[in-house]
């Protein structure tokens, strides 16, 4: 195994030449090749035509390695000695094998590569700073086109056009990024961890390698002795590690040194971390950095180049004019003269011919490129910039140029180079994750909160391509190859750029593309959880307008997939698996959430899939009390039923209130079916009811599996729901009752709230969950004014400001002034700390709202923190026992977990339904039986309804219903009969309401006035049943 150089320090004991007297400045006369140190170099390098005929120049140990424009690579070593150079100065010709034409080279201590202009990449030997071996074609790279190679001392890595990365060489430190491999690995291989992210730039240290996105983002990995990595840490890393201390600093090119490392930042700022022992990282010191620090002296000199030397670092300022050096002298590499290491940056002494040579103020035209390697520096000056090439390509994408040719293009011989390019392209999702970036530079960042893609670009893409079949047709193919092998996508934003543009790509409405984007959805699905959170969250940053786009595409797919499994399913005799169905549900799922948590952006219905209808409707199966009768209604659909009730249930983005409220009771018919064998009556007396309901509830009397049936001693009434609802209304009434001081009541809201003076030893909150569970799951409603706070509670939705604004208006009200209050002298004014005060046993206590809160004043900078802790602590911490007795009893009293699709405010208006009465609306839903809508009673009945004042309009809904809550569904889906109940002797008798079927009987009153009378003496006494 070839030795290492020794760590720390550098070559000593040479010096370099003493430096000429200051010469006269001079601008560049022609085109030029400065070297630092110079001494030792064949005088056939510096000869005048040959530095305008450079491409590239590396630094090996003992020379340097020079890439012609005419693609020939020339040789030059240099005498250890300074003397003059063997072989009478002529430098050694390397020829890549089959005349291959050079494109790039690089070389470490170990090899050098040679990349050719086809994109294959050749190997030399390096021995004792010696270049001996011929070229070794690397052939399993196979048909990759490579772009870009960077060198370690003993590993090397390949860049290629469709963006793989792979590393081969030694893995020691795991400079490979393949994970603890110890032994070396011969033939290239690829870092898949990088499979997904578009890449801009490589680069190799001794030991450490670093690979820059498009979108600034620095992954480092290898050894870390000192730092290099820039993780904060020294140990070792054996994969790509992403750089997160230059997550947002938008860096533009990177280089390694030995062991540091220097990156350029947009906006010419210059940062560096590793080993600082000669000053190389330029901050005035000799530490160690072990994060990324900005070079201070560097503060706005627009720095446009940086390269790094074994010990040394060289950046260039065009707008300074200057080439500035630091780090090690030893050899002279600094360009001063001296071989002292210099701590901070300082100009290079840049002369030829005895002349300074002024860089400041150069024409467009000419370039000036640093070169550093070993312990070399180089600057190049050409007057053309045509004659110096850019090596560093970087992967394939899609280009405004490149997709003109594509649709313009009519040259059948440069189709199917076109067509390679397409499917390259589009098969890779490293190149789709670099194309169609945001131009406005939002793509210039890796965070979470940008997604850094132009979804209008890829629209108009596909627009342009729409006019070339054939475009469109190749782009398709390249899909669908890298759908069927998806690679491991990492947690990166910029690597989950392709679920952002994909589904744009395949916006046509035909079977291919439902096909790519179900594959693309059961991508999704297996992403990391880690990973799925950054793509939720790049949704949740996408304009409504594309959003709103993404979301059709998703429920179209689901709508299209879910009908075809039904009629699949009601064509076969055996289960159908839902495989092919659950992701695109789950995509759609996801979206959902998104679009929850960002308070709905876009309305709800965007999601509701119309077929699941088709599934809940269920055969009528009123009144039936035999097994054996619902389960052979059933039977044909069972299959179905069960894809709802253990499937789609945990869906519930496909599905609208009503269809949420059938899946409900579909899972409840099914419960009740299951156990009709089990008492489900509870026996109760109008005089005792809250202690009866007590006794059947402790005692588990009755089994909550069963639809409940409840029967007031003494009186006849059959309960077909309409005296359960009774109950529940009547029990809810007495048990808010203020006197009961079971809840806290809030006079300006008149809602309710757990009571912390109730003893969590009592079971009362319990109970009372038990019984709002019981009317849930009978779709019944209870006469409980609670918040909306409740239900978020319940369904683990965190609370804000406008939960308490909505309980106690008053309180929040206050809580808003300090928030909105702009001068911090008055918040003080205030005198408020992090405590409360409250009430225990008629006694006032001052609670700390934080570990010594009562010592914590409120200010304009914590204001915030004190009211979300006063909030949590009024809604949540001071009734934690409460609200988990009555959740603990609720899931008791509702046995089954559908309750868990509803939204909170669905939860809230199920549970409690809804006072958002609509007269006029009630009477168009009547329907009539033995009476037309024009007979004269009718007539006379309307007019006095809506003659009535509104307590007793809601008393008439209380005697029709059990309770005066609009289901809800609301008004529009509120229907009921009047009937004609045919007694001989009508103005004899009181209307009577058949509460279970919303049934009305109105006997045919001889006059209005007997009416009126009748129907209000019936509204007095509407919770008696059975009385006339």
């Amino acid at each position: 195994m070839p030795r290492r150089s020794r760590r720390g320090a550098p070559p000593r004991g040479k010096r370099a030449p003493p430096p000429d007297p200051p010469p006269p400045a001079s601008s560049l006369p022609r085109d030029a090749l400065l070297l630092f140190p110079r001494s030792g170099y064949p005088a056939s390098l510096f000869q005048e035509k040959l530095p305008g005929a450079i491409r590239q120049v590396k630094c090996t140990r003992v020379g340097l390695v020079v890439l012609k424009a005419d693609r020939e690579v020339l040789v030059f070593d240099r005498e250890e000695d300074g003397g003059c150079p063997s072989r009478a100065g002529r430098p050694m010709i390397k020829k890549s094998k089959k005349n291959a034409r050079a494109s790039s080279l690089d070389c470490k201590v170990s090899h050098l590569l040679i990349l050719s202009s086809e994109g294959k990449l050749y190997e030399h030997h390096i021995a004792s700073g010696r270049i001996k071996s011929k070229p070794r074609l690397l052939n399993q790279l196979g048909n990759k086109q490579i772009v870009q190679i960077a060198c370690g001392d003993y590993h090397s890595m390949a860049l290629s056009k469709g963006g793989e990365l792979f590393a081969w060489g030694q893995n020691e430190y795991g400079q490979l990024g393949m994970g603890r491999k110890s032994s070396p690995v011969k033939d290239p291989q690829l870092i898949r961890e990088l499979q997904c992210i578009p890449l801009a730039k490589i680069a190799a240290g001794s030991a450490h390698s670093l690979a820059l996105s498009l979108s600034g983002a620095v992954y480092s990995w290898g050894n870390n002795s000192s730092g290099q990595l820039g993780l904060g840490d020294t140990k070792d890393r054996y994969c790509p590690i992403h750089v997160k201390a230059l997550e947002h600093m938008k860096t533009v090119a990177i280089s390694c040194g030995g062991e540091h490392t220097a990156v350029l930042l947009k906006g010419g700022l210059v940062s560096t971390f590793g080993a600082g022992s000669h000053g190389q990282l330029g901050h005035n010191s000799t530490r160690n950095e072990l994060f990324p620090r900005m070079v201070a002296e560097l503060f706005g000199a627009q720095v446009s180049q940086v390269a790094c030397g074994r010990w040394h670092t060289l950046v260039y300022a065009p707008d300074l004019g200057k080439v500035y050096s630091f780090g090690s002298g030893a050899e002279g590499q600094l360009g001063n003269g001296k071989n002292s290491d210099r701590l901070v940056p300082l100009p290079l002494d840049l002369t030829m011919n005895g002349r300074t040579i002024i860089l400041e103020g150069r024409s467009s035209k000419e370039v000036v490129e640093i070169i550093a390697g070993e312990n070399q520096s180089i600057v190049l000056l050409l007057k053309e910039k045509s004659s110096y090439a850019n090596v560093y390509q970087t992967v394939a994408k899609v280009e405004e140029e490149r997709v003109e040719k594509w649709v313009s293009n009519t040259d059948a011989g440069c189709w199917k180079h076109m067509l390679q390019e397409i499917k390259l392209i589009f098969s890779s999702a490293a190149c789709i994750n670099g194309s169609f970036l945001d131009k406005r530079e939002k793509y210039f960042s890796s965070s979470w909160k940008t997604a850094g893609v132009d979804p209008s670009a890829v629209f108009l893409f596909c627009e342009k391509i729409a006019v070339k079949p054939k475009v469109f047709t190749q782009v398709i193919k390249g899909l669908n190859k890298l759908l069927r092998s998806l690679p491991t996508f990492p947690a990166s934003p910029e690597a989950l750029r392709v679920f952002l543009v994909v589904p744009i790509l395949l916006r046509k409405e035909d079977i291919e593309s439902d096909c790519l984007l179900s594959q693309l959805a059961e991508a999704i699905c297996l992403l990391p959880q880690q990973a799925k959170q950054i793509l939720e969250c790049l949704w949740s940053n996408l304009e409504v307008t594309f959003f709103k786009d993404l979301v059709a595409l998703y429920q179209k797919l689901v709508c299209v997939k879910l009908s075809a499994f039904i009629n699949l399913q009601r064509c076969s005799e055996h289960n159908i698996s839902t495989g092919e169905l659950i992701p695109s549900i789950q995509v759609l799922q996801m979206l959902y959430e998104v679009n929850r948590k960002a308070g709905f952006r876009i309305q709800e219905n965007n999601f509701y899939i119309p077929d699941v209808k088709r599934i809940l409707t269920l055969p009528s199966m009123s009144h039936i009390r035999n097994v054996e009768e619902v389960i052979r209604r059933i039977l044909p659909r069972i299959n179905e039923l069960q894809l709802a009730l253990n499937t789609l249930i945990l869906f519930p983005c496909m599905f609208d209130l009503e269809d949420k409220i059938a899946m409900h009771k579909l899972s409840c018919t099914f419960l009740n079916t299951m156990n009709l064998g089990a008492p489900g009556e509870l026996h109760v007396r109008r005089q005792h009811l809250v202690q009866d309901t007590w006794q059947g509830i402790r005692s588990a009397t009755i089994c909550f599996q069963r639809f409940l049936r409840v029967h007031f001693e003494g009186e006849p009434g059959i309960d077909d729901g309409g005296l359960s609802q009774e109950f529940f209304s009547i029990l809810g009434r007495e048990l808010c009752a203020p006197e009961k001081k079971i809840f806290r009541h809030f006079e300006e809201s008149h809602l309710i709230w757990f009571s912390c003076q109730v003893s969590s030893q009592d079971d009362i909150y319990f109970l009372i969950g038990n019984l709002c569970g019981m009317a849930f799951y009978n779709m019944k409603t209870a006469d409980f004014p609670f918040p909306l706070a409740l239900f978020k509670k319940m369904a683990n939705v965190p609370l804000t400001l406008e939960d308490l604004k909505e309980l106690s208006p008053i309180e929040a009200s206050n809580l808003q002034v300090i928030l909105d209050e702009p001068y911090e002298d008055i918040i003080e004014e205030m005198m408020l700390d992090f405590t409360v005060i409250e009430k225990h046993e008629e006694a006032l206590a001052v609670v700390e709202l934080k570990e010594n809160g009562a010592n914590i004043p409120v200010t304009k900078y914590n204001r915030k923190e004190y009211v979300d802790a006063y909030i949590n602590h009024m809604l949540t911490v001071s009734v934690k026992n409460q609200f988990e007795d009555f959740r603990r009893g609720f899931e008791r009293g509702c046995p089954t977990n559908t309750w868990q699709m509803f939204l909170p405010a669905e939860l809230r208006v199920v549970l409690l339904g809804h006072r958002e009465y609509d007269w006029e609306q009630l009477e168009k839903n009547a329907d009539y039986a033995g009476y037309e809508k024009s007979d004269e009673i009718i007539q006379d009945f309307w007019a006095v309804f809506h003659d009535l004042p509104e307590e007793n309009k809601k008393k008439f809904l209380a005697f029709l219903t059990g309770t005066d809550r609009i289901p809800a569904q609301g008004m529009e889906k509120f229907t009921f009969i009047i009937a004609d109940p045919k007694q001989t002797d009508p103005d004899s008798w009181y209307p009577i309401a058949c509460t279970c079927l919303r049934i009305f009987f109105l006997p045919r009153y001889t006059d209005r006035d007997i009416l009126e009378k009748r129907v209000l003496c019936a509204l007095e006494w509407f919770e008696k049943f059975g009385l006339a």
